[in-house]
């Protein structure tokens, strides 16, 4: 039987150039950085990307997790080229291992806040002597907050928790979510009495329509320094969104939701 021979090599750039023409969609696909972001920053940075896309015309597209599931993925070569941590260690693990264009850029600091449903008998404050009252009456049953085995807002709630000696009396009654957005749902949901999440996603309006919280002291926990890097993979959009994610339109969103911000790009 007579044998099929290989394509030349030149014969071959010329058929994959005319299957990119053929197939505007699937270039322009290709052309939009997947960036990996916290899940703190999942409304705030909605409308940073429709304020790039506004004043850029470039798209990204966002996947929303922890930080340290990200952080693993990263290590194992996933596909994003512009990750966005919750907290700074994750990123400079990165960036020593060599995975990074450098040591990236802190572009924010995180708060933690309570949060309740409204109606619940867990009355949200600042000292959380609500949610005290409400254990010692056996008012709740379940408490959320986000994992803090790979979920920077968990740890932190963990810390805060411990700081006001609650961590002890909640023992069994904690619902921990695979990040810090899923414990916002868990602590909003009705089968839960409230939670300890980030206060950039309470002050979402949606949110805020339907929950009583309250903003926790920063010095309950260790800071949450959120620094974002470029993989050594990032396209001209990618670094073009991190430049401006530094810029004052997206600064400005950043800090209506909360977040206390370097005075400039911080190293």
């Amino acid at each position: 039987m007579r044998g099929y021979s290989a394509m030349p090599p030149v014969l071959m750039r010329c058929a994959l150039a005319l299957l990119a023409l053929a197939l505007p969609g699937a270039v322009q696909a290709q052309s939009v950085p997947n960036v990996a972001a916290a899940s703190d920053l999942r409304f705030a940075l909605a409308e940073v990307t429709k304020a790039f896309r506004r004043d850029t015309g470039h798209r990204v597209r966002l996947t929303f997790g922890s930080s340290g599931n990200f952080y693993r993925q990263l290590q194992q070569g996933a596909p994003f080229q512009l990750f966005l941590s919750a907290d700074e260690g994750y990123a400079l693990k990165l960036a020593k291992a060599g995975k990074t264009i450098d040591g990236g850029r802190l572009y924010a600091i995180g708060r933690l806040a309570v949060v309740a449903p409204r109606g619940s008998r867990l009355k949200a404050d600042s000292n959380l002597n609500g949610l005290r009252t409400a254990l010692s009456k056996g008012q709740v049953a379940h408490f959320a907050i986000a994992n803090p085995e790979h979920a920077p807002y968990g740890d932190r709630a963990a810390q805060a928790l411990k700081h006001a000696g609650l961590w002890g009396p909640l023992s069994g009654k904690l619902v921990l979510g695979e990040n810090v957005s899923q414990a916002l749902q868990f602590a909003t949901s009705g089968g839960s009495q409230g939670g300890i999440v980030a206060y950039s996603l309470v002050l979402d309006p949606t949110v805020k329509a339907r929950t009583q919280f309250a903003l926790l002291p920063a010095s309950w926990h260790a800071p949450l320094r959120q620094r974002m890097v470029l993989m050594k993979n990032a396209s001209p959009v990618a670094k073009a969104f991190y430049r401006y994610i530094q810029q004052d339109p997206a600064r400005r969103i950043l800090a209506r939701y909360g977040f206390a911000l370097p005075k400039s790009a911080g190293t």
